[in-house]
């Protein structure tokens, strides 16, 4: 027994096999943030790495309005200057108006007339300062508010113009035409900047495998793990699902490794 013993336990040092492909890092589904016809697809880029727009929408009316907006905003910028520069003047004014006031309501040789001549015409002057005043700050909120339309719509056109930013096109899901709501699917995009390999690991083979080195088909790799589940996955019972980056998996994807930790 003894002797069959000693046979027995080296087997267990063996690291234990396991089978994996190389996944793309992320699957992405790419949905309408905007409600639009499409009036463009890139069928041609289908299946492969792209750098440009794969889906527009229609923004006819946004760019018209992006136009006149930013024609309003300019306008509108021209007319406060304007009226500070009024404001300026008035300031003066009203200072000169209110000086004489004071001036000639101590002079008691001047009339009655005089006086009251004098008290309205600082009036007047204080109400057009006002005035202008709350013309410039009435201009600033509608300055605001153009600032503002102007920021939805450059959000709005930068979401009717799907542009991938090299990101591999596995799949267009609308056609030149179709009208879409938000959230409806566009496409399938995969980025293969990087990859991944899933495991399923068993509990024992969790301890201290993050010191461990990973072969990959029998040779030591710079491989290492990027995620470890907490909790046992609900297909694979008393299993931990396990995710090892990959590195620069140029043609490496769907290939079929074997893993070991050692």
């Amino acid at each position: 027994m003894k002797y069959l013993l000693l046979l027995l336990s080296p087997l267990f040092l063996f690291a234990k096999v396991h089978y994996a492909k190389v996944e793309p890092y992320e699957n992405i589904t790419l949905k309408a943030a905007v409600a639009a016809q499409v009036t463009k697809v890139a069928i041609k880029l289908e299946g492969s790495s792209a750098k440009e727009t794969i889906i527009k929408l229609d923004d006819k009316l946004d760019r018209t309005k992006l136009t006149s907006s930013n024609a309003s905003l300019k306008l509108v910028q021209s007319m406060i200057q304007i009226n500070q520069n009024i404001l300026t003047a008035l300031k003066q004014s009203l200072n000169r108006q209110k000086a004489y006031h004071l001036r000639i309501t101590d002079i008691s040789s001047a009339s009655k007339t005089q006086k009251d001549n004098a008290f309205y015409a600082y009036t007047n002057a204080k109400t057009q300062y006002f005035s202008t005043q709350e013309k410039i700050d009435s201009l600033k909120q509608q300055k605001l508010d153009l600032q503002y339309e102007i920021a939805r719509l450059r959000d709005s056109l930068s979401k009717k113009n799907i542009k991938l930013n090299n990101m591999f096109l596995y799949k267009l899901l609308v056609s030149e035409g179709d009208f879409v709501n938000m959230g409806t699917s566009l496409a399938e995009v995969k980025d293969l900047s990087k990859g991944k390999l899933v495991l399923f690991l068993e509990a024992n083979e969790l301890e201290k495998i993050k010191s461990k080195t990973i072969y990959v088909d029998g040779k030591a790799s710079n491989f290492k793990i990027s995620k470890i589940w907490e909790v046992a996955d609900e297909k694979f019972i008393s299993s931990y699902r396990t995710e090892i980056l990959v590195n620069n998996p140029k043609n490496m994807f769907s290939k079929l490794l074997k893993i070991e930790f050692k």
